[in-house]
């Protein structure tokens, strides 16, 4: 048998019970997989896996310092604070009961006279939590949300490990009721509304969560030697629902327009194997090859749901090319049951038959090209402006709704103990530090910092040998605001340089707030490489599709007109505060520093989907009948039910990502489904048809030079009726 999207799923429909069965095998060990390894696949936080100033400072202090098994059992972590009526007595049987649920060490008022409040109403514990804190987090902030329970007191904690605890649950909550009861519904309503019958309707539905499964199950395989971040399964989730919706649509509304074209059962579905099914294995390549490309940042939560998505588009490729043609040669006709009230009677049984709504809109546009095109690109760069203002940053603790433990304690640290702070920055100093020149430096430095309001009072710790010196400042308010952000900048380009000019020492802040500078550093610095990986290869691949390289130039530009315009709206709506309280959103500083590559990478890789879907429609059109008008007003007009409602899944996919509280998702989730509204409306309806109707022939222009490339069929040739 030929290896063929259409030998693949003529076989899988002639043996339903086998590949079904073969399906049903793999999810039963997905779930085993999922059961015993997933948790230890997932960790919290992110990390920069190239060279950086912070980097390089914590590895001196573990180097040089050399700390002892005892003293990491009583490095704090984390600070509990009580407060109320015996506040110092409750504090200290609280530390009995934080030994006994987990804690490694505990210091309290008792020990220290520091941990008192001005007012002596509160007092603070300093808690350690050891080499395997993740495993003792959870018993701790039990033990001190029943002390906040009893009546007259008030008990908080915060930290590092109970920020970390409260992302993970917040991931959950968000994926449960973003994804679940909001994203997944949605879809389904599409579908229903799309297809005009219940069967149809769910079957995208459950092969897209057999996918979602299966890709999960590979996550915590890989997390085994990679570990990934503890938010790669909201992504597999969002992007599993978005992507094995889409392909199973496509080919299973090919598989209707055949049979309702005189097709039997197990041709038409041949038939949709031989065009939609390529169609869908080429989209699915183009996604994997854009979400490659964020694999080159060096940067743990980059990868981690750049890797979720390669495996869930696979996965949904997979399910797409074998489990739905076993599924429709068992179901045949029975997937058209359960029709819909008037949505079944008017959509059910069309085939490609051109939409006379958008029919319309593109009449009108192909009648005044020059005009549509200057309005709806005039309106996407307007869109675009407030990108000039954009800000990077990192979702803090003062981002975290005030029901979690981590922000409770903040709140209360910053009222009670003004100025204090659970994660300081740690400045590095690597030299002779016991002669009279670096000496003087540091004097300089710790003088600086006393006058700078920013900054607590510096505390220094040298090393046995004289060759290292650690100076340890609190930095006030959330490690990750803007604030902090510029105090460590301005320490590290004036302060330091000032300070130490002309000592023999090297000096390296390290500390969080460093940490998330040099993320936002490296960040940065990795944009121009993935757009040149992304577009470089979308333009080759739309190339050898096409066969022109007008065509995919066009399509290149018009993305980064949609991509652009999102950019925009999202700094409008997260940072600027315009419209965020309609949505539930916070306003914020700035927009998570992974957002904009990761939303650039998956916009042209889905946007790649409805790109290739339609082109290839107007292309098959011109060929066929040598008429440039004819072809785009036919290729919009035929597609538009099928890419409208497959963008409305995808747009209803992302908004649950939206309603979630995690502010870095709910920017993702806006951006995505903002841009896909764009691409789905103004690009298609507009720029495409305008663009398309002034260049007439030059659409299809390739030069004599590449006259080698291979013609192609994306959605191949239909077999003989």
């Amino acid at each position: 048998m030929r290896l063929s999207t259409e030998g693949i799923a003529r076989s899988c429909s002639r043996h339903p019970w086998r590949t079904i069965g073969v399906w049903l095998a793999v999810l039963v060990l997905s779930f085993g997989l999922i059961g015993t390894l997933l948790a230890d696949a997932l960790t919290g936080g992110e990390e920069v896996t190239s060279e950086t100033d912070s980097k390089r400072g914590d590895e001196l202090m573990f180097e040089r310092f050399r700390p002892t098994n005892d003293e990491i059992e009583r490095s704090t972590t984390e600070v509990v604070l009580v407060r109320g009526e015996n506040a110092a007595e409750r504090g200290n049987a609280l530390a009995e009961e934080l030994r006994t649920a987990g804690a490694t060490n505990v210091v309290t008022s008792t020990d220290d006279p520091t941990l008192v409040s001005a007012d002596g109403d509160t007092v603070g514990l300093l808690v350690a939590l050891g080499f395997d804190p993740e495993d003792r987090i959870g018993g701790v902030i039990e033990a001190v949300e029943r002390l906040d329970a009893e009546p007259g007191l008030e008990a908080a904690i915060t930290g590092e490990w109970t920020l970390e605890e409260d992302f993970g649950q917040l991931a959950q909550d968000d994926l449960r009721n973003g994804e679940l009861f909001f994203g997944a519904p949605a879809a389904l309503i599409v579908l229903l509304l799309v297809f005009g019958t219940v069967v149809a309707g769910f079957v995208p539905l459950v092969l897209a969560l057999v996918s979602i499964l299966v890709a999960i199950a590979l996550t915590a395989l890989v997390g085994q030697v990679w570990g990934l971040s503890e938010f790669v399964t909201n992504m597999i989730f969002g992007m599993g629902l978005a992507l094995g919706i889409d392909y199973s649509l496509f080919i299973l509304s090919r598989y209707r327009e055949e049979r309702t074209e005189g097709r039997d059962k197990t041709d038409a579905i041949g038939a949709s194997a031989a065009t939609a099914s390529r169609a869908v294995l080429f989209s699915g390549f183009a996604f994997v090859v854009a979400m490659t490309g964020l694999l080159l940042v060096p940067n743990t939560i980059m990868r981690s749901l750049a890797a979720g998505a390669i495996l869930v588009g696979f996965t949904s490729l997979l399910a797409a090319l074998t489990l739905l043609p076993a599924v429709l040669g068992l179901l045949g006709d029975r997937v058209n049951a359960l029709r819909l009230p008037y949505f079944g009677r008017s959509v059910g049984g069309q085939g490609a038959t051109e939409s006379r709504f958008w029919g319309r809109i593109v009449a009108a546009v192909m009648r005044r090209p020059v005009v549509s095109l200057v309005a709806a690109t005039a309106l996407l760069v307007a869109a675009a402006i407030p990108v000039l203002s954009l800000e990077i940053g990192t979702a803090g603790i003062s981002t975290v709704p005030d029901r979690f433990a981590s922000k409770q304690g903040y709140l209360l640290l910053n009222e009670e103990f003004p100025g204090q702070t659970t994660e300081p920055a740690e400045i590095v100093v690597d030299g002779q530090v016991d002669s009279d020149a670096v000496q003087a430096a540091i004097e300089r430095l710790e003088t600086q910092l006393a006058t700078n309001p920013v900054f607590g009072e510096p505390e220094a710790e040298s090393n046995e040998t004289g060759d290292t010196t650690v100076l340890t400042v609190p930095v006030a308010g959330d490690p990750s605001s803007a604030e902090a952000v510029a105090a460590v900048r301005d320490l590290r380009s004036d302060l330091i340089p000032a300070a130490f000019e002309g000592a023999p020492a090297e000096v390296y802040v390290a500390g969080d707030t460093a940490e998330e500078i040099d993320y936002f550093d490296v960040m940065s610095s990795w944009q121009l490489p993935v757009f040149i990986f992304v577009l470089g290869l979308s333009f080759i691949l739309l190339t050898v599709a096409f066969r022109s390289v007008v065509l995919p130039a066009k399509a290149i530009l018009l993305n980064l007109l949609s991509v652009g315009a999102a950019y925009g709206l999202l700094v409008l709506v997260f940072q600027k505060g315009v419209g965020n309280e309609l949505f539930g959103f916070q306003q914020v500083d700035a927009i998570e520093a992974w957002v904009p590559l990761f939303l650039f990478a998956v916009l042209f890789g889905l946007s790649m989907d409805y790109q290739v879907f339609l082109l290839s429609r107007i292309r098959e059109r011109f060929m066929r009948t040598g008429s440039n008008d004819d072809a785009i007003a036919f290729g919009v007009g035929s597609t538009a039910r099928l890419i409208t409602g497959a963008a409305l899944i995808i747009i209803a996919v992302f908004s649950g990502f939206a309603r979630g509280d995690l502010v870095m998702f709910q920017q993702m989730g806006f951006g995505v489904a903002v841009a896909l509204l764009i691409d789905a409306t103004i690009v298609r309806s507009v720029l495409v048809p305008a663009s398309m109707k002034l260049l007439g022939s030059w659409n299809w222009y390739l030069p004599s030079w590449l006259g080698w490339l291979p013609n192609v069929h994306v959605e191949g040739a239909e077999p003989p009726r």
